[in-house]
């Protein structure tokens, strides 16, 4: 494969192997590294090489904004593809089609679409589109896609060695940052060997690098490209040449968000709130940006200040050069400018079609609590779950909590938000808001909620492992619930039920038999 890139031979022949070898079947892998370290340069190497090759690429770039929107990720991916959704099973296709909300007003007890489904619908678009052309699928920064996205790409990973589709991933090393990828084949990207890291410290400048100074520069930035040719650029000739001496540590420490925000605060009063109020949006749409910016008092010449399109472009798309550039433009600000960027967006974002980022943006702009922005935020929650994002309804719910001052309210709220957390699997941060719904006695609950508290234990205690607390906990619940609800009461004795069965001679308190004559002492059903 034919490069500008110094130093990467191994790792491009790596993905070179991939793409030429995805005609006799697919395969996928995973680049990691820290930030700057070239994984987006590698990729973008990979996806000219399927081009050029006659391969049709598909691509989507994480954006960290968008991370609490379930399947907006996949969306982004498959939208050129969605023409030959109609093609795809009935179940499939209605749970892709819930999925990215494209779905008919369904009622309210539905059933969120089975992420399975959502996954095979996925699956079954590209090998469809393989079938036609070879395959790429190239996914940029998959630390920042939402996690119902993410769970799908990597469904599809494990799945697609039978046809002509090869996946190239690239994210941090962080650990735990992409759990949904693992068992993939992985690429570790290191930083660049100290002779290639001199080259392109070499090519970046004009004039004579000396060699001492070079290995200090490359020492300090253990090799990261993109450090490297952002240092370059801030050294004057006489220190490169060695004839003034190097400040040491390095300008900007080695840490590459200190030298975009040193950037960004140099820059004039409107060209950052107009750089805020970009890195605030998700959505990179330029018209969107200017009308919020406007909002603000700022035109859309505050864009053309020097030193700005090193930082981001403009046209077609808004696109910060690097994720860094976007959180240091975010986070030069203080939080009132951030929250009045945010109030701007809200502003400006159509309540009817993108109903869930103006919620996002309301609540990113609020001061302090706010209920009618909770309300919002619930309703987003809602939609969310019945897309099957669960995860993306618990973190929606989470803020709302933050916006609620009235305690009825809010003890409410997080009874919502721990049965959420739980069944998107996240036992343990379910079991810390039921421990806050109990606390405080500001926060007191009635005796219906404090009956909920014990069904959720009970059922978390049962999906988490089969010992001897959930029929207890269960049959502590269900007893509870007999004089408030008792079709409720009745569902829990029968999940008690099955959690003793499951027990056995481990369940103790709240075996088998005490279940079963507690059940069978209720009134019978209407």
């Amino acid at each position: 494969m034919a490069s500008g890139l110094v130093g990467r031979d191994r790792e491009l022949a790596v993905l070179t192997d991939l793409i030429d070898g995805v005609v006799g079947g697919g395969a996928a892998v995973v680049v990691l590294g820290d930030p700057g370290i070239g994984k987006s340069s590698l990729l973008h190497e990979a996806t000219e090489h399927a081009a050029r090759s006659g391969m049709r690429v598909l691509s989507v770039t994480g954006v960290e904004a968008e991370a609490h929107l379930a399947f907006a990720g996949l969306h982004q991916l498959l939208w050129p593809l969605l023409p030959g959704a109609e093609q795809l099973p009935v179940l499939q296709r209605g749970a892709l089609s819930a999925a990215f909300g494209s779905a008919s007003e369904c009622p309210a007890d539905r059933r969120a679409p089975d992420l399975f489904m959502i996954a095979l619908a996925a699956l079954n678009m590209l090998t469809d589109a393989a079938a036609e052309c070879p395959l790429l699928v190239a996914v940029d920064d998959a630390q920042w896609l939402d996690q119902a996205s993410l769970e799908v790409l990597g469904f599809i990973a494990r799945r697609v060695y039978a046809d002509p589709v090869g996946m190239v991933l690239t994210a941090r090393e962080e650990k735990g940052q992409v759990a949904a990828l693992a068992g993939l084949p992985e690429l570790p990207l290191a930083g660049l060997p100290e002779k290639a890291a001199g080259e392109l410290l070499t090519a970046m400048v004009r004039g004579r690098v000396d060699g001492r100074v070079s290995a200090q520069v490359v020492t300090g930035i253990a090799g990261n490209p993109l450090a490297l040719v952002e240092l370059a650029r801030e050294l004057t000739p006489a220190e490169l040449s060695g004839a003034v001496p190097l400040g040491w540590p390095l300008r900007f420490g080695g840490r590459l968000e200190e030298l975009y925000l040193a950037r960004v605060q140099a820059l004039p009063s409107d060209t950052r709130t107009l750089l805020l109020v970009a890195a605030a949006d998700p959505t990179g749409d330029p018209a969107l940006v200017y009308k919020a910016a406007g909002c603000l008092g700022v035109g859309l010449e505050a864009g053309e200040a020097a030193e700005t399109r090193r930082l981001v472009s403009w046209q077609p798309q808004i696109r910060f050069q690097h994720p860094l550039m976007r959180s240091a433009a975010y986070y030069a600000a203080m939080a009132q400018a951030r929250r009045g960027a945010h109030a701007a967006l809200a502003e400006v974002t159509d309540p009817v079609a993108d109903p869930d980022r103006r919620a996002w943006h309301l609540a990113a702009g609020a001061a302090g609590p706010d209920e009618q922005v909770a309300v919002e935020l619930e309703r987003s929650a809602g939609r969310a779950r019945a897309r099957g994002g669960l995860g993306a309804a618990a973190s929606l719910l989470e803020q709302s909590l933050l916006l609620t001052a009235d305690p009825a309210a809010y003890a409410e709220r997080v009874l919502a938000t721990a049965q959420v957390s739980m069944q998107a699997g996240s036992l343990g941060r379910a079991l810390e808001l039921l421990a806050t719904a109990e606390a405080g006695e500001a926060r007191l609950l009635n005796e219906f909620q404090c009956a909920r508290v014990d069904l959720l234990r009970g059922h978390i205690a049962f999906v988490s492992h089969m010992g001897s607390d959930a029929p207890s906990l269960l049959l502590k619940a269900a007893r509870r619930l007999e004089p408030l609800n008792l079709g409720l009461a009745r569902q829990t004795y029968l999940t008690a039920w099955s959690a003793a069965i499951m027990a056995g001679h481990l369940a103790g308190a709240g075996d088998l038999l005490e279940v079963s004559r507690a059940a069978r002492a209720l009134p019978p059903p209407a």
